[in-house]
Order: structure tokens, then C-alpha cells, then sequence
């Protein structure tokens, strides 16, 4: 549940609240909810480090060699079997 909450910021503050918000696309709201997430987070609490050991059967050496692995998974598009007709 959302509960309200009233804040007041001097006109400088705002003009940059407003600013950031609507460059994003963003309500005020949500900008200060995002910038609160980000300033109590609990330390060590990384998103990115929360999603480790997500997926099954990986290399233990992936982080490692990831630039090896990439290069052997990644696949080049073929190239179509037709060509414009060149203007003489």
C-alpha cells in the first residue's frame, strides 16, 4: 500500500526535481521514491550480485573466460542470397 507523504523543498530543489523527472519521462513522485531506494540501500545488497547463481549448469570459469565463451557461442548472420541491381 501506498502512503502519502509531504515533503517541502526550497524553489531550487524542485526546479531540479522537475527537471530530472520530466527529462526521464518520470512524476516527481517516482524520481523521489527511486532516489530514496538508492539511498537506503542496505550495503551490500547489490541487484546485480543478488542475481549470481540464478542459472544452472554454467562454467565455473565463465567470469573468467566470458570473451572466450561469447566468441564461440556468437553466430554471423548469413548473408541474403540476392543483390540489388546496380544503376549502369
Amino acid at each position: 500500500m501506498m502512503r502519502p507523504l509531504q515533503i517541502y523543498l526550497d524553489d531550487s530543489e524542485f526546479e531540479r526535481l522537475e527537471k530530472w523527472a520530466d527529462a526521464r519521462g518520470w512524476t516527481k513522485s517516482r524520481a523521489v521514491r527511486a532516489a530514496l531506494r538508492a539511498l537506503t540501500r542496505i550495503e551490500g545488497e547489490d541487484p546485480l550480485l543478488s542475481a549470481s547463481g540464478m542459472i544452472d549448469a554454467l562454467p565455473e570459469d565463465l567470469s573468467e573466460q566470458i570473451d572466450c565463451y561469447l566468441n564461440e557461442t556468437y553466430i554471423a548472420e548469413k548473408r541474403s542470397g540476392y543483390r540489388k541491381k546496380r544503376r549502369k
